[in-house]
């Protein structure tokens, strides 16, 4: 409906322009108003053709034309031949629809011409000087070819447009999609792997109910993986919480343990001596270490290897250290890691990294990563450190590795 309103203001208010300035010779006024009349006709439809012929008779009345009456009735049989090229104009070729208008333009005037100066008698006008009057249709018909065209080309180019648009949403909706299955893919192995090992015979009870303790806590990160993926363009801690680093270093080596084994990959974790903590979200901060863990298992899955994971501390900043010796990255892959869809794996869509760093970054985390092609890679996570002890000095605890 605005699309029409618009249409029947700008083509209305250009055929006034033109009128208010023709050219006179011969007796005759000659202007472009056909051209904006039949243009805003073709790409309105047929009631903003209405308007348009309604606003060029007002126009003519206003500007005391003479013969309002007589000019009228020779210009009402032109909307059929309007209204009959409308019901074919959208299926035409952009050239078909180029000679179509200048046809139809050109019957216009010529038919509008004809029967108002046969109510007047004379005829004679029209024939009179031919050639000024032959260069004024010549003209006219490049202006509306050239007027076509245009409209056309940009009515393509924005199609185009939406149509590279919704491909790009499309694509962005895919490999989501895809970084989702990845994503939940890394809890959902953990806890097959914790299950075989619970039908184990002869395994110690309370093993067992460490293992189901943690498979539930994976599906619980599982689904809280989905909600980040929904918020990923704000990938904020929903939590303020003290996490004991020690704590959470040795949950994700577990985590990781099946992934390893499955890929014949070793872990050693050394872990620091000191109670230290971090402000966070600790699902986040688990969801970030197991995928950066998970990939670089992945890049020594062909020929084993070990994953280190280390915590220390240094100038007051707790550092987490995963280091692998796997295939390594160039200076540009390493640029480049954490950016949307950039991957070192052939089937990776890199949204799971992206997300890892941007939840680590928000937590006040810093990513540093070195790496050397065919040698390994490095990635050293630092947080600003916070004792534990200062919070709750009644408190100590001592972490036992499991693995």
């Amino acid at each position: 409906m605005k699309y029409r309103l618009w249409l029947c203001l700008l083509f209305s208010l250009a055929i006034g322009f033109t009128m208010y300035f023709p050219v006179h010779f011969n007796g005759l006024v000659y202007d472009f108003r056909s051209i904006p009349l039949l243009v805003g006709s073709l790409y309105g439809g047929i009631y903003v053709a209405m308007f348009l012929y309604a606003a060029l008779a007002a126009f003519r009345f206003l500007l005391g034309s003479p013969n309002n009456l007589f000019y009228l009735v020779s210009i009402l049989p032109t909307i059929l031949l309007v209204a009959l090229l409308l019901r074919k104009y959208k299926y035409l070729s952009i050239v078909q629809k180029m000679i179509a208008a200048v046809l139809v333009c050109t019957v216009i005037k010529l038919v509008t011409f004809l029967i108002y100066l046969s109510y007047l008698h004379s005829l004679e006008l029209f024939t009179t000087n031919l050639l000024a009057s032959l260069k004024t249709y010549i003209l006219q018909s490049i202006v509306i070819a050239a007027y076509i065209y245009l409209i056309e080309f940009l009515q393509t180019y924005y199609r185009m447009q939406e149509e590279a648009i919704q491909g790009e949403k499309i694509r962005i909706v895919s490999e989501m999609a895809a970084s989702v299955a990845h994503e939940i893919r890394n809890p959902l192995t953990a806890v097959r792997g914790f299950i075989q090992l619970m039908a184990m015979p002869y395994l110690d009870q309370t093993k067992v109910q460490f293992y189901q303790q943690i498979s539930l806590e994976e599906l619980d990160r599982a689904q809280l993986i989905i909600s980040d993926y929904l918020a990923i363009a704000k990938p904020e801690p929903e939590k303020d919480e003290l996490i004991r680093l020690n704590d959470e270093v040795q949950y994700v080596s577990q985590v990781l343990l099946t992934i390893a084994n499955y890929n014949d990959v070793k872990i050693e974790m050394a872990l620091h001596e000191g109670q230290f903590c971090m402000h966070g979200d600790r699902n986040k901060l688990r969801q970030s270490l197991i995928n950066i863990g998970k990939n670089a298992i992945e890049a020594m899955s062909e020929s084993g290897g070990v994953l280190e994971i280390i915590l220390s501390e240094q100038a007051n900043k707790m550092i987490i250290t995963m280091r692998d010796n796997g295939v390594g990255m160039t200076q540009e892959q390493i640029s480049r890691l954490g950016t949307p869809y950039f991957s070192t794996k052939e089937k990776g869509t890199g949204l799971g990294t992206m997300v890892s760093f941007s939840l680590i970054r928000a937590m006040k985390g810093k990513i540093y990563i070195t790496s050397e092609k065919g040698k390994g890679t490095e990635f050293k996570i630092s947080f600003p450190a916070v004792r534990w002890d200062s919070f709750h000095p009644d408190i100590r605890h001592t972490s036992k590795s499991l693995l």
